[in-house]
């Protein structure tokens, strides 16, 4: 087994290499990097190029075994024609014709589905309709899709596509809540409330719970970087994998609610309830469960201890690659 990785210095990437190595007697990875790098290794090869370019992916191809494709642009509309479109079309056409291709994996996300913008009143399943909002993020996680199918139909090519929702590691989930402008992702809450009242928040560490428009707490999915690369690891070579989509996703959506309360009992931190106009949701992962027999291990209250009791050392700030 040879895997490239492309996206390898993203948070998904680095754990993967690490715990494919750690985990795995066999099998080497070649990385696939462009602006950041990571360093060779033991059973690790590093190329450096574009996906945009098509003689910079087939050198990296050469002799490649599985693809992991994890490489992604954000609200970012200058690069991410040339990522989710030419870069997948020139992977793809690659494995079609390569004669040491057998699978191909690429990590999705909620983001086509409208995650929390547009109402669900029923689970997310793998057979809904893509219904991306606005931006260009979300339309490319469609096109990603749809592009992959389209090969499974003209060319019967052995992928797998794994739709994640927000990705979680260390402190991210802590720094979600934050009334900073330290905030990780969205939403921005200082921009939500009067300016003083978030200076204020920001100081109490109060924590804000995401409301629909009627006052509710909002249920948003989320998933822990450790649960979905066990996800990845379970679904190479996996035969029930061939041509699937799988929601991969923790058994329950955060409830911002139940957040609050938490927080209250065990770390006495105040809240403040948000006004919005978002929608709760509810991915169902019933069917990687089924197939590929595998388990999310993060809950609530793991996924918010972990992220309070987690120390930076000095070597590993909290850096924002992209935007959103």
């Amino acid at each position: 087994m040879k895997i490239l990785v492309t996206g390898a210095t993203g948070k998904v990437g680095q754990v993967f290499i690490q715990r494919f190595l750690a985990e795995r007697d066999e099998g080497r990875i070649r990385a696939f990097c462009h602006n950041r790098m990571l360093e060779s290794g033991d059973r690790l090869d590093v190329v450096q190029g574009s996906l945009a370019s098509k003689s910079d992916v087939d050198k990296a191809m050469e002799g490649i075994t599985h693809v992991l494709h994890l490489a992604t642009c954000k609200e970012t509309p200058n690069d991410i024609i040339d990522v989710t479109v030419k870069g997948l079309f020139w992977l793809l056409e690659n494995c079609r014709q390569n004669s040491s291709f057998q699978q191909f994996l690429m990590v999705g996300g909620d983001a086509a589905m409208g995650h929390f913008v547009y109402p669900h009143p029923v689970p997310i399943t793998e057979q809904q309709k893509h219904m991306p909002y606005q931006g260009c993020y979300a339309l490319s996680k469609v096109l990603e899709e749809v592009m992959l199918e389209q090969y499974y139909i003209q060319y019967n090519l052995n992928g797998c596509c794994l739709r994640a929702p927000w990705i979680m590691e260390k402190d991210d989930f802590r720094f979600s809540l934050s009334f900073g402008e330290d905030v990780f992702g969205g939403p921005r809450w200082r921009e939500l409330v009067d300016p003083e009242k978030a200076s204020q928040y920001e100081k109490s560490q109060t924590v804000p719970i995401l409301q629909d428009i009627g006052g509710q707490p909002i249920k948003r999915n989320f998933v822990h970087v450790q649960d979905l690369v066990s996800s990845i690891l379970k679904a190479f070579d996996h035969p029930k994998a061939f041509q699937q989509l799988f929601n991969i996703c923790m058994d329950q959506p955060v409830d911002y609610g139940q957040v609050a309360e938490y927080l209250k009992q065990t770390r006495g931190l105040p809240s403040v309830g948000v006004k919005t106009e978002y929608h709760s949701t509810w991915m169902d992962n019933t069917k990687a469960k089924f197939l590929l027999d595998w388990q999310p291990n993060y809950d609530l209250t793991r996924l918010i201890d972990e992220a309070w009791d987690y120390q930076r050392s000095s070597n590993d700030p909290r850096k924002t690659w992209y935007p959103g």
